[in-house]
């Protein structure tokens, strides 16, 4: 396309492709000769897929019907495939074309085309579903226009990039972590069966230890039930024999009471 770098973009060629036309604008022009004026139309059209393919063209003529047909086989001849990240673009960036400035940005599912005019007609047959728009400057459809295509040929891919930078898909995309994230705590869940086996492998070598150990306990116990009575019984032994010796003294009392 005029003014624009096309040195990066993959061009598409229209063989084979359900191609949808959508006529932006139509303008009535008039050219001053001797005789007067004579009036001819242009009409600015988009063409595309709806699955990543898009065009623009522009074509003039006398007649309406000719002009967009004139413009349809334009746009055909400059397809192009937008580089998208499921259904939205890949990063934000700003598309410029004269006094026309577009600014486009991803969004997240469900956000829609927030766009309006030339720049959603493009965006839509380019089938981009989701993305955030804001036009700086000039109002005129066609540097809108151009600016938005200006924008999307200068989209840069997720492989383009890793590439560059020596990098993953992965990587480039924010997701190494969450990647790793996942794993590790896989590797977690992974080891925890092993560990949990392991564990229950040092319990059954503990509980066959257990008996031969716990057998002095035992004993110990049934000694101390065993001498327990007899400690009981000393004391009351004692208590007998105390009492024993209180009674002599008694009775040699009552012995010495007669005489």
């Amino acid at each position: 396309m005029k003014g624009m770098d096309t040195t990066n973009v993959e061009t598409v060629s229209p063989r084979g492709l359900d191609l949808q036309e959508r006529v932006i604008e139509i303008n009535r022009v008039a050219k001053v000769v001797k005789g007067g004026r004579r009036f001819s139309f242009t009409a600015l059209v988009a063409v595309g897929d709806e699955e990543g393919v898009v065009g623009i063209g522009y074509g003039k003529a006398r007649e309406v019907p000719l002009a967009i047909q004139k413009g349809v086989e334009n746009a055909r001849k400059n397809l192009i495939r937008v580089p998208k990240y499921g259904q939205t673009i890949t990063h934000k960036i700003i598309g410029r074309y004269g006094a026309g400035h577009v600014v486009l940005r991803p969004a997240s599912p469900g956000t829609g085309v927030i766009a309006g005019g030339g720049v959603r007609a493009v965006l839509e047959l380019g089938g981009v579903r989701d993305v955030l728009t804001k036009s700086i400057g000039t109002q005129n459809p066609i540097n809108l226009v151009k600016a938005t295509m200006d924008g999307l040929v200068r989209l840069r891919r997720p492989e383009e990039v890793a590439e560059l930078r020596g990098l993953t898909v992965a990587q480039v995309l924010g997701l190494q972590k969450t990647n790793g994230a996942t794993a590790e705590g896989s590797d977690l869940s992974a080891a925890g069966p092993d560990a949990a086996s392991e564990g229950s492998a040092g319990g059954g070598e503990a509980s066959v230890l257990d008996p031969s150990e716990s057998t002095p306990p035992a004993e110990e116990t049934s000694e101390s039930t065993t001498e327990a009575p007899t400690e009981s019984a000393e004391p009351e032994a004692g208590h007998a024999v105390q009492d024993a010796k209180a009674e002599e003294p008694a009775a040699e009392e009552k012995a010495e009471e007669p005489s």
